[in-house]
């Protein structure tokens, strides 16, 4: 009998406690670059390496667009379940899981303000809430923020990020195409722009009405856009799709959309084009802005050499 035993614990793995908090670092899915989430901001969430757009939501939109506080409009309108339905989950169900998710009652929010100066209505879907589906209250604030500019006398914008009309509202979804074209139809014969925005994903009903009919249809880089998917349409027709199929260069090539704008450069775009269609003058330069180019007219004149200490031949 040992007079000594060594009692043997098991070996436990110790969790290295990282210094570094959480949330920091945002990894680019396109060229995997981990970028700081503070650049990430500045950017307006555009990798600074290869340009890939990030998703981004509805409020983001506005305050990237609209120069300060914007009144919403119709935030209160919330799905009744006209349907009362139900597959995997009753259709309640996930409304209360985005509305809990989001803060918001439906897939956009409406709202009133100035971009660069220039007052107009914008309207802004948020993907995050199922899908940025068009159901029965998406619809009927659209058609709202149609019928509040042609009121006002001011330009509408639509930004779309959507999987297209909402299933689980079903013929009323659909109906909200007409809808809202139909407001649209007032507001072109009352000579107000609209402008349609496309981002990443635009798809289904919301391709095949509204945004599509803009007097100017801009896409962000690398957008997918189109009516169904490219694996159905390769399942239904049996054929191999080309590269970049339904992306946004695609369709600029092939005249389905006017122009590519890089989210940094949206703002002032639109800022033109509306000063344009509205024939509103441009905006003033501010002090500060026309000393720094007094300040550079004067060193590029001082830089210059003077005519009398010019050489001459002879």
């Amino acid at each position: 009998m040992a007079w000594f035993k060594k009692t043997r614990k098991p070996i436990t793995a110790q969790e290295k406690v990282s210094r570094v908090p959480e949330g920091l670092w945002i990894k680019c899915p396109a060229c995997a670059r981990a970028i700081y989430n503070k650049d990430h901001v500045e950017s307006l969430q555009v990798c600074q390496k290869c340009g890939h757009h990030f998703r981004m939501s509805a409020a983001e939109r506005l305050r990237m667009l609209l120069d300060g506080p914007w009144t919403e409009h119709d935030a209160g309108l919330r799905s009744t379940d006209p349907l009362q339905f139900t597959d995997t989950k009753p259709y309640r169900s996930r409304l209360d899981a985005s509305i809990a998710a989001t803060g918001l009652n439906d897939a956009i929010i409406v709202a009133t303000g100035a971009l660069d100066g220039v007052p107009v209505v914008l309207a802004s879907m948020e993907y995050a809430f199922i899908g940025g589906s068009m159901g029965v209250v998406v619809g009927e604030k659209i058609t709202r923020a149609a019928e509040l500019a042609l009121a006002t006398n001011v330009p509408l914008i639509v930004v779309s990020c959507s999987g297209g009309a909402r299933m689980m509202e079903g013929a009323l979804s659909l109906m909200q195409m007409a809808k809202i074209s139909a407001a649209l139809g007032r507001l072109d014969r009352a000579g107000l722009p609209y402008i349609s925005v496309l981002t990443d994903p635009t798809t289904g009903g919301v391709t095949a009405s509204f945004a599509m009919l803009g007097d100017l249809n801009i896409a962000e880089p690398k957008a997918l856009i189109g009516f169904a998917g490219p694996r159905v349409i390769e399942q239904t027709i049996r054929q191999k799709l080309p590269a970049g199929f339904q992306r946004s260069e695609f369709l600029l090539d092939k005249g389905f959309i006017d122009a590519i704008v890089d989210r940094r450069e949206l703002k002032a775009t639109l800022s033109r084009t509306l000063r344009v269609m509205i024939g509103m003058p441009p905006p003033k330069p501010s002090a500060m802005a026309t000393a720094e180019a007094q300040a550079e007219l004067s060193a590029e004149l001082s830089a210059e050499p003077s005519p009398e200490s010019t050489p001459t031949d002879g």
